[in-house]
């Protein structure tokens, strides 16, 4: 196959759709160096997954491929939508094989090209497919030098590797490319013992900072998103909505936008949509439809819905539990009881979700705005009652998700009018229908009981939490007697619970945890008469949380204070996500007649092991702690009876560029210790930082994010 055809393959040319089943793929793709790689135990419970969908052999959970021009391509299931793995995972490859990273192509989010995966979320794509991924690498090495050592004639151990070129040590023009060990041939070989990994003193590419590969395609303009893509007679589609969840469709009458020219109209059971080649011909066609719901019978709104949450709650699961709590608070000298509440959170990415589907026989082909592209294959065959092989998901470029693009109705929508209409369909979500069918991050409410000894040591912790679930809910402070409960979850058992769908957003419910813990520890120190540092650092024993602590306190000038509140507007909150441990110190200053929040400064120190890209986490470590403004101190989805009332930025205030803090990152340098992961653990210290800072300040606790202007002009009447 010529390079350039092989280019359709990466959707160079992405308007123009490329059918082919993996099986086909393997025979046309012709020459080229094919390498099976086994499963590691880190990925075992991958491969069982495999193994029961039956989409692999067994024996292999990836494919790298050798091309023929000694370009290498990785094919994987995971998406880029932002969080720059289509950079780091290519320097794993390059790094391992030895090549340049400007050789290697990610192709990535296609369900007939790309082998099963479970979807990107959870930070996990470095930490847990970057270990086989760098072995498929490291397998292909040994492969080439094989070939190599037969071609040359030369022992492999007298052979060296740079830049995809193989050469005697002693003699360097006695040597060999990958291209010309691959050209016109197609390989596949096994070696018998799993492969070697390079030791982080051997790496020329890995722990480097390169500036994203993606880059100039987005600030450009080029990128193309599923929005983007357009195919010949495509049609834009607009869908009749209930006005509130829970309303239920009584009737609708179609008979004025039947009249309509060149309007297709499609009603399927609970599908109503029309169908234009003009999004806005299409949008004021839907206008015309009358139809009459049943309001939706929720009472719920922003103020009872903590009461409701309370009741639904059911028995709690115990997390954690040592010592004897009573006996702790026996022997307390002061007891704080508090609760925490969090609110629901949007997604709010930049990019809504958007979906264009194509039938062609009795294939359909998506191209979808997805986290989990293979499970929105599942549920498009589920939907339209196919085979699963009959669908094909594609994955673009996708403009943000935070786990909130792990929910596909707009793909499955998009499958089901393509398949009604026989043409192909755009869905693409508006700013309104992005809110409406989020699935939120779920609101919470968090009970915290613990007492302080004589000796100004936290003597019991109570820890309580509703709905957030137990992600960061288990402190990792020297309490003797504690008691951690988790009561429901953000998801899965709470589907009744709440008014809406709620689901993962960006560290899902660690958040919240987070925010609780550390503003309870803040009190604490308070109570004890100890600089807020100084306490935790009192009650820590885990080397990484020391470490990343007093890093911070370094970098920020951090002076111990034992006036409570000091008037610095300066707060601290540690937190671990991914793996990673955090540790965050803002100064924020607040305006009192109008309850406005400046964080002026943001100083964050974490130990995520060994840090492929650093540039690429150090961006992420400052997203974080930008989206993480938002959900601190304006985002909350406003509700009443079903309803959402957010419809768009004119009441979900996002963070805005005027909000920049002066922002200072440090990554420690751990190069010996694994990879974890870096897009979300930044953000769980945010809010309760910034409530920590805002009591230094001026001497209020908030205790309910967000902290908005309204909140903090109450609590400070009420304080007089």
């Amino acid at each position: 196959m010529k390079n350039e055809n092989y280019l359709d393959l990466n959707f160079k040319d992405i308007h123009a759709p490329f059918e082919v089943d993996r099986r086909d793929f393997l025979k046309i793709i012709g020459g080229g160096l094919f390498v099976l790689f086994t499963v590691g135990d880190t990925l075992g419970y991958i491969q069982q997954e495999q193994r029961r969908r039956g989409e692999l052999p067994t024996d292999f959970n990836s494919f790298l491929r050798i091309d023929e021009d000694g370009k290498v391509t990785c094919f994987t299931g995971k998406i880029e939508m932002g969080q720059g793995i289509i950079t780091s995972l290519a320097q794993m490859i390059a790094d391992e094989l030895d090549v340049a990273l400007d050789s290697v192509q990610m192709l990535m989010g296609d369900t007939d090209l790309c082998p099963w995966d479970m979807g990107t979320f959870g930070s996990m794509s470095t930490r847990f497919f970057g270990p086989p991924l760098r072995a498929a690498a490291a397998e292909a090495r040994i492969i080439l030098l094989e070939l190599a050592s037969e071609q040359l004639k030369v022992p492999i151990e007298k052979l060296s590797v740079d830049k995809g070129v193989i050469y005697e040590k002693t003699k360097k023009r006695n040597k060999v490319t990958f291209a010309e060990l691959t050209k016109g041939k197609k390989i596949e070989r096994h070696i018998k013992e799993k492969p070697v990994l390079k030791d982080p003193s051997q790496f020329k590419i890995m722990n480097k900072s390169y500036t994203r590969v993606d880059s100039i395609e987005k600030v450009t303009g080029k990128a193309k998103f599923s929005g983007d893509i357009i195919l010949p007679g495509m049609l834009y589609a607009k869908i009749l909505r209930p006005p509130a969840h829970g309303a239920k469709l009584v009737d609708a009458d179609l008979s004025e936008v039947k009249k309509m020219n060149d309007v297709i109209v499609v009603q399927d059971n609970d599908l109503i949509a029309v169908l234009h080649k003009y999004p806005d011909v299409a949008e004021k066609a839907l206008l015309k439809i009358k139809a009459k719901f049943l309001p939706s019978e929720s009472k719920l709104n922003n103020e009872n819905i903590y009461e409701h949450l309370i009741k639904m709650a059911g028995d709690g699961r115990v997390v954690v539990n040592t010592g004897d709590v009573k006996e702790g608070e026996k022997g307390s000298a002061s007891i704080v009881e508090e609760t925490y509440y969090d609110s629901y959170c949007a997604h709010s990415p930049i990019e809504p979700r958007t979906a264009l589907a194509n039938v062609d026989g009795d294939k359909i082909t998506v191209w979808g705005s997805t986290q989990n592209p293979f499970t929105a294959k599942e549920e498009v065959a589920r939907a339209l009652g196919v085979a699963s092989e009959k669908v094909r998901i594609i994955t673009p470029y996708v403009g943000g998700g935070f786990g909130g693009k792990t929910t596909n109705l707009q793909i499955v929508e998009a499958a089901r009018l393509t398949k009604l209409t026989g043409k192909p369909v755009m869905v693409a979500y508006t700013r309104e229908e992005e809110f409406f069918f989020d699935a939120f991050h779920p609101a919470a409410i968090v009970k915290v009981r613990s007492g302080i000894n004589e000796s100004k040591e936290i003597s019991f912790w109570d820890y309580k939490v509703y709905f957030a679930g137990e992600r960061g809910a288990s402190h990792f402070y020297n309490i003797p007697n504690s008691i951690t409960k988790s009561y429901g979850s953000g998801r899965g058992s709470a589907a009744n619970v709440h008014p809406f769908a709620t689901g993962a957003w960006r560290a899902p419910g660690n958040n919240t945890n987070t925010f609780a813990r550390e503003c309870q520890i803040d009190i604490m120190a308070s109570k004890a008469g100890i600089d807020p540092l100084e306490f935790r650092l009192n009650h820590l024993t885990d080397k990484k949380f020391i470490e990343v602590l007093k890093t911070a306190g370094k970098k920020f000038g951090w002076k111990s204070s034992y006036a409570f509140p000091s008037g610095r507007g300066f707060g601290i909150a540690c937190g671990s996500d991914a793996g990673t441990v955090v540790a965050m110190i803002v100064e924020v200053d607040v305006n009192k007649k109008t309850g406005n929040v400046k964080v002026k400064r943001v100083v964050c120190a974490q130990n995520m092991g060994i840090a492929i890209n650093p540039q690429g986490a150090t961006i992420q470590m400052e997203g974080c702690i930008m989206m993480g403004l938002g959900y601190s101190l304006t985002e909350e989805v406003m509700f009443s009876n079903g309803e959402i009332l957010n419809k768009n930025y004119d009441n979900y205030d996002i963070p805005k560029f005027s909000w920049l803090p002066k922002i200072e990152t440090i990554i420690l340098d751990k190069k010996n210790e694994p990879p974890q992961g870096g897009g979300e653990p930044a953000i769980i210290t945010v809010g309760a930082a910034i409530a920590n800072a805002i009591y230094d300040k001026l001497g209020i606790r908030l205790n309910r994010m967000p902290m908005t202007p309204e909140r903090i002009k109450e609590a400070l009447s009420v304080k007089g």
